[in-house]
């Protein structure tokens, strides 16, 4: 596949070392010489130093051969017009652009972005994404990964193990022998660097990070037995006020028992957000103070979210925050150095908006029919969520015949509004939605799994 990146910031320069290293065709474009000769020198791709919009840079980057366009600038006004370009010129079949002004995502110019319009076949708004996935957290704080699946029905968690876990030093096909009505496959283990699928010999440890696939209804009962009873928050402060801590504080409204508590540093940004927001109360100010954050009532959140646009401030208002008494901190952090760094200093959770947005794109590069995409471990392995086919090499046979490679573990099956965790002898039908974790090796075999082959028509 034949694929141009416009922008080569974080996440171009992550979707085109992914796209590159399956072996793709990957041209870079940005203004930037600089990033470009990183892009260059680093991974396996080309470069173009220019604007993404302009028809001749297009051109150079080989447009009227290329398969897609993914265009994430940092200007959604350059991102649209080179997706606008790209089909206008040169009849380019898929075009995805990251857009963050909320103001073009308004339902009310819904029509905008259609092919008789401006043709944007898929559009990834970052902030969105983001505070889905911090809702998600701070639904489940317990865990340090979780991602919903087949419209919330299936779900994909992340949680570090301890010594009082009931399921250390036990074989893993025991775990179902010992809780026979729990819905949950456990399908991927780190311990250390080392991410693989799991095997039913395989026992934890702990320390271990395992990630597990679950019935949306199971997975408290779950965490509950590996020593991570959920708790959810009654008092949340939120600690930035742009668009990704209006979503959050919007979100956390719904949740009627729920105390919520906004600071934001800028004096019109906070009034602005004041007037919106119904139940959460919003104070003026900076998230380090500590003074504002005890007024904010500091001793008794049980988390503290920061989601400021600098990692820094994220770090140190956290910090901050669970020295005056927080239970639990969140941070946003950009800058994947930092991300170790966090819980070093009693961060509990933090959140990559660079790896989510990726795992967005993902989902619409993939071919088949896959439904969703989430990259887990810097791509070191993805879960994806996909509709098996009847031309499919899976269906109509026991799983345990159909060979799948070594590094593909399927967590779940979604039949008939039921969530079915998979046995050696469960047969998959056509139109069942398939959950499953996959080691970065065997992303093309699930990809051929789920495509429509010559024979489907």
């Amino acid at each position: 596949m034949r694929v141009i990146v416009c922008g080569a910031g974080r996440v171009g320069y992550g979707i085109a070392r992914r796209l590159a290293g399956e072996s793709n065709d990957v041209t870079v474009i940005d203004k930037s010489k600089n990033l470009i000769r990183i892009v260059a020198e680093r991974l396996d791709v080309r470069g173009v130093v220019g604007n993404g919009s302009h028809p001749d840079t297009l051109a150079e980057a080989g447009a009227r051969e290329a398969d897609m366009v993914i265009a994430v600038t940092y200007s959604d006004e350059v991102n649209m017009v080179a997706c606008q370009i790209a089909h206008t010129l040169f009849e380019v079949p898929t075009k995805i652009a990251r857009i963050r002004a909320q103001e073009y995502l308004d339902t009310r110019y819904s029509d905008l972005f259609t092919r008789n319009h401006m043709p944007i076949d898929v559009i990834i708004s970052p902030e969105r994404e983001v505070s889905e996935s911090i809702m998600q957290r701070l639904s489940t704080p317990s865990a340090f990964e979780v991602k919903s699946f087949v419209d919330g029905r299936v779900w994909a968690v992340g949680v570090k193990l301890h010594d009082d876990c009931a399921i250390i030093n036990t074989p893993l096909r025991q775990v179902a022998e010992l809780f026979p009505d729990l819905k949950i496959t456990i399908v991927a283990v780190m311990r250390g660097e080392r991410i693989w699928r799991t095997h039913a010999d395989d026992q934890l440890s702990p320390g271990d990070q395992i990630y597990f696939i679950a019935d949306r209804s199971d997975v408290p009962r779950a965490l509950e037995i590996m020593g991570e009873a959920q708790r959810q928050a009654r008092r949340v402060i939120i600690i930035g006020g742009g668009n990704i801590g209006q979503y959050v504080a919007s979100g956390l409204e719904k949740l009627s028992s729920m105390k919520i508590r906004l600071i934001e540093r800028d004096k019109a940004r906070a009034e602005k957000i004041a007037e919106t927001l119904h139940r959460t109360v919003v104070l003026q100010g900076d998230g380090l103070d500590r003074t504002l954050l005890r007024e904010a009532g500091v001793s008794d959140a049980e988390t503290v979210v920061a989601v400021t646009n600098d990692d820094k401030v994220n770090i140190l208002s956290t910090v901050v925050a669970k020295r005056e008494g927080a239970r639990r901190a969140l941070a946003l952090i950009n800058d994947v150095d930092y991300g170790p760094l966090s819980e070093a200093v009693g961060i509990d959770r933090f959140v990559d908006p660079r790896a989510i947005t990726i795992s967005s794109i993902l989902q619409h590069i993939r071919r088949g029919r896959i439904k969703g995409v989430y990259s887990l471990v810097d791509g070191q392995a993805e879960l994806i969520d996909a509709i098996a086919l009847e031309t499919s090499p899976l269906v109509n046979k026991p799983l345990r015949e159909a060979q799948l490679p070594e590094g593909v573990m399927i967590g779940a099956v979604f039949r008939d509004d039921t969530v079915v965790m998979p046995t050696g002898e469960t047969v998959i039908h056509a139109g069942d939605r398939v959950v499953l974790l996959t080691l970065r090796d065997n992303v093309k075999d699930v990809e051929q799994m789920f495509r429509v082959s010559i024979e489907y028509f």
